[in-house]
Formats: C-alpha cells, structure tokens, sequence
C-alpha cells in the first residue's frame, strides 16, 4: 500500500511553489517509512494521511461546517492503514453524505501538508485532495455529530475567511482543470444517489 500511496502522489501537478514543497516533504514521508496512517485518536501518529474529497457540481462546491476544526471544509477522512486513499473517499461518501457513486474515483487534484486548527490542533494532516462530482439537487443525510451542516457554495463565494487555508489554491487549480478539459471529458466521475431512511437537505 505504501507504493499505491506514493503513485496516487507522483500523479500529482503541482499548482506552484508551495505545492511543490508539499509534494515533495510527503513524498519523503512515504519514503521515510514512518507509519502513515492514523492508528489512534485524536492524532497519532501526529502526522498522517487524509483524503479530502470535494464534491462539486459546475462552478458550485460542497462543503461541510466540521465542528471539531470550527471551518468550512471539503468532505472527507482519515485513510484507515491498509486502505486505498481512494477506498476512503467511497466509503467517506456514503457514511458522511448517504451518497455512492458507480465511477472509479480519479487521480488526486492536489496535495497539502497542514497543521490542524480547532479542538484538535497541532498535529500534520497530509492531504489528498480528490473530485466527485454529485447533484446540488440531491438530497443529502450528512454526519450531524461531526458536521454542524453542510452547503453547496458558489465558487466566487466560498468561506476563505474560514476554511481550509489551502481552498482557495484548490479552486484555483480546480477551474483551470476544468478548463483545459473537454467538455465531453467532464467531470470525471459521476456519482449516483444511495436513497437512505431519512434526507436532510442543505440550507
């Protein structure tokens, strides 16, 4: 698995400089051999491996009101060891969102190396940040004990102010993606709503 993580990374384009770096010190981490994944909470090891997956639809963007970091983020998780990061983002989407998809997860967009903010600050996340797209029209039955909600923004108004700070580069290097992009070629991966016992739709 260690090599499957090191290929999701090398995939990686990075957006600048900063990426760069960061795609660089985890590409040392995986070398390392130090261990990667969490193995207990709330941090340890103090440095691990999460994939973000943000879920999008045209120029709009997901994101959930995450009650331990106190921001607005892209949903996602902790890569549990022996996992894919790509596993994660699958079953991340249905236990936090009640939605699955019938498309193979994409290569990563982005790579960040962060240290957490709010109830559990001070350790390293390294981030995978992955795409899926989903429906703004869709019912969504999020995580109500780690999400206080969750809200579809538009790209020129995403919470920068208090978010990720790396979102903002996120968006950045998401809309020249989908630029480049054929149209036809886009998006690269569509994900299929899972009706679950109850909904709960955004504000």
């Amino acid at each position: 698995m260690r090599q499957a993580i090191r290929a999701e990374l090398s995939a990686i384009q990075p957006l600048d400089a900063l990426e760069q770096a960061h795609l660089a010190d985890a590409l040392a981490w995986v070398d390392s051999g130090a261990e990667l994944c969490r193995t207990a909470k709330p941090a340890t090891p103090p440095k691990h491996l999460v994939s973000y997956f943000v879920v999008v639809d045209g120029d709009h963007l997901l994101l959930v009101d995450h009650r331990n970091a106190q921001l607005w983020l892209p949903t996602g998780g902790h890569v549990e060891p022996g996992e894919h990061p790509r596993t994660t983002v699958l079953r991340e989407f249905e236990e936090e969102l009640g939605l699955a998809t019938t498309q193979a997860v994409a290569a990563p967009l982005m790579v960040t190396c962060t240290t957490t903010v709010g109830l559990t600050a001070g350790h390293t996340d390294v981030s995978l940040w992955y795409v899926v797209q989903a429906s703004r029209q869709q019912a969504l039955v999020f995580d109500q004990d780690e999400f206080h909600a969750v809200r579809w923004f538009h790209c020129d108004e995403l919470p920068f102010e208090r978010s990720d700070p790396h979102l903002r580069r996120f968006a950045e290097k998401w809309a020249a993606q989908r630029r480049a992009m054929p149209a036809a070629a886009w998006p690269p991966n569509r994900p299929v709503h899972r009706p679950p016992a109850a909904a709960a739709h955004p504000p």
